[in-house]
C-alpha cells in the first residue's frame, strides 16, 4: 500500500527547499477476526483521528498569510500497525533530504474526552522541540508532562522513531490527563479503559460520547510547533547525551 504526501511549500526563496514534517499513519487492520460479530477493525481513534488532526493542521497552514518560510509535508504513512513500515520506506528512500528537515511532529491518536491542562511529551527531554511545546502550552496556559508509562517504550514504538534513527528531531505528543472539571483519576480510567477494550479491537470505532474539545486544543498547540520551527534561526537540534545526536551531527556535517 501507499505512502500519502502533501507538500505547501515555504515563502522564502532561500529556505523553501527546508521542511518541516508532520505524521500520521493511516492504516489499521481491515477486515479481521470477529469480536461480538463485528469484524470490521475501524481504527477510528488508532489513527482515522491523527489523519484528520493532521488534514485540520494542514488546512490551517493554508490560511497563514504570508506562508511560513520554510515548506511544511504533511505525511500519512502506511503499515505503522505491521511494523512502521511505511516511516521506514520514507526514511530510507525520503522524497526530500533528512539533512533539510528540521522536525517531525507525529500525531498517533488524539485526545476524545475534552479539555486538559497538560499535553503528554513522550520522549519529553530528547530534543529543543520541547521548548517549542512549552512556549506553545504556556500560551494556552497548559503545562508539558512526561510520559506516564515509559516502561512501555512509547518512544521506540510509533512512526516518529523512524526519523529519529536518522537523526531528525521528532516530536511524539499524547493527550494530556489532567482533564478540566472530572476528578484527578479521570484521564488513567480513560485511558485504561480505552486499552482494555477498543485498542486494535473493531470497538475502535467513534463513540457518541467523545468530546473533541481538547483535540481541537491540542491541534493549535502542534500548528504552533510547527509555524513556529517553519521560521526559526536554526535547526533544532537533541540535547546533549541524546542517543540520536551523534547521527544528527554527522548528517550535518558538525562530527
Amino acid at each position: 500500500s501507499q505512502n500519502v504526501i502533501a507538500k505547501l511549500t515555504g515563502s522564502d526563496p532561500a529556505l523553501k527547499n527546508e521542511y518541516v514534517v508532520y505524521t500520521a499513519h493511516w492504516d489499521h487492520f481491515g477486515i479481521g477476526e470477529p469480536v461480538k460479530d463485528d469484524n470490521i477493525y475501524n481504527g477510528a481513534l488508532d489513527n482515522a483521528s491523527g489523519c484528520a488532526q493532521v488534514l485540520e493542521i494542514a488546512r490551517a497552514f493554508t490560511k497563514i498569510k504570508p506562508r511560513p518560510k520554510r515548506s511544511l509535508l504533511f505525511l500519512m504513512v502506511t503499515a505503522e500497525e505491521q511494523g512502521l513500515l511505511g516511516s521506514q520506506y520514507y526514511a530510507e528512500f525520503p522524497l526530500y533530504p533528512l539533512a533539510k528537515t528540521l522536525a517531525n511532529i507525529n500525531i498517533d491518536g488524539i485526545n476524545q474526552w475534552g479539555r486538559t491542562k497538560d499535553l503528554t511529551l513522550i520522549g519529553l527531554g530528547a530534543s529543543d522541540l520541547d521548548d517549542y511545546a512549552r512556549a506553545a502550552a504556556d500560551e494556552q496556559g497548559r503545562v508539558l508532562r512526561p510520559d506516564a508509562e515509559p516502561e512501555k517504550g512509547f518512544y521506540y514504538r510509533s512512526d516518529h522513531f523512524n526519523f529519529a534513527k536518522k537523526g531528525v528531531p521528532a516530536l511524539d505528543p499524547d493527550s494530556g490527563i489532567d482533564f478540566i472539571g472530572k476528578p484527578a483519576d479521570y484521564g488513567k480510567k480513560k485511558r485504561d479503559e480505552y486499552t482494555a477494550v477498543d485498542y486494535h479491537q473493531p470497538s475502535d470505532q467513534v463513540k457518541p460520547d467523545w468530546d473533541l474539545s481538547g483535540a481541537a486544543e491540542d491541534g493549535k498547540l502542534f500548528l504552533a510547533i510547527g509555524y513556529r520551527l517553519a521560521q526559526a534561526e536554526r535547526f533544532p537540534d537533541w540535547k546533549p547525551g541524546n542517543e540520536f545526536k551523534s547521527i544528527r551531527d554527522k548528517m550535518l556535517g558538525r562530527d
